[in-house]
């Protein structure tokens, strides 16, 4: 992208609609590093409502494939672990406030995990973290090593989508409307 200003949390859906294809663009790979979920989301504007946006960046989250999942998980840390440079760090870092990274058990159980993913998929493990509990996501990843890789891999599908969705719900307002729109946010 442009590397133009990036409004978030501070544009109504008629602003996003009016925003150049860079700005909207640098906007939706923020939420998620896809070009052609970017381009598909953005092909779908002008947008009525910020439920219509939503519902198209669900759809088109869902035909994401594997090359597109990797490119998209560069983009995410370890959960657990610190967002750093190429992380998306203000959206990781908000996602994933529920992880105490002082309780010495947690993380060597959740580094453990995470050695364990990679090793058997390849790829970090992504999990909405927002709005769960460290407890939870430890359990959801030691659920998801039982999966063979052509179970998992719809999973993250999954899981990328409702970040997505998250993260453009809470950078994109309902039009006369100052407050994020209502719903789950991260």
């Amino acid at each position: 992208m442009s590397g133009e200003d990036v409004p978030t949390g501070e544009v109504d859906v008629g602003g996003f609609n009016a925003l150049s294809d860079d700005a909207a663009g640098s906007l939706l790979e923020s939420c998620l590093a896809v070009q052609g979920w970017i381009d598909e989301v953005l092909a779908g504007r002008p947008y009525a409502s910020v439920a219509d946006l939503l519902a198209a960046a669900r759809t088109a989250a869902a035909s994401l494939d594997a090359d597109q999942v990797e490119s998209a998980l560069a983009r995410h840390p370890r959960i657990g672990e610190s967002a750093g440079e190429g992380h998306d760090k203000e959206f990781s870092e908000r996602e994933q406030s529920a992880f105490d990274r002082e309780d010495a058990g947690l993380v060597a159980a959740m580094s453990r995990g995470n050695a364990d993913y990679e090793s058997k998929f390849g790829r970090v493990f992504l999990i909405r973290a927002a709005s769960r509990s460290a407890d939870e996501i430890l359990a959801e990843l030691r659920r998801r090593l039982d999966n063979s890789p052509e179970a998992e891999l719809p999973e993250v599908i999954g899981e990328l989508a409702e970040i997505a969705v998250l993260r453009l719900e809470s950078s994109v307002q309902d039009n006369d409307d100052t407050t994020p729109s209502q719903g789950r946010h991260p």
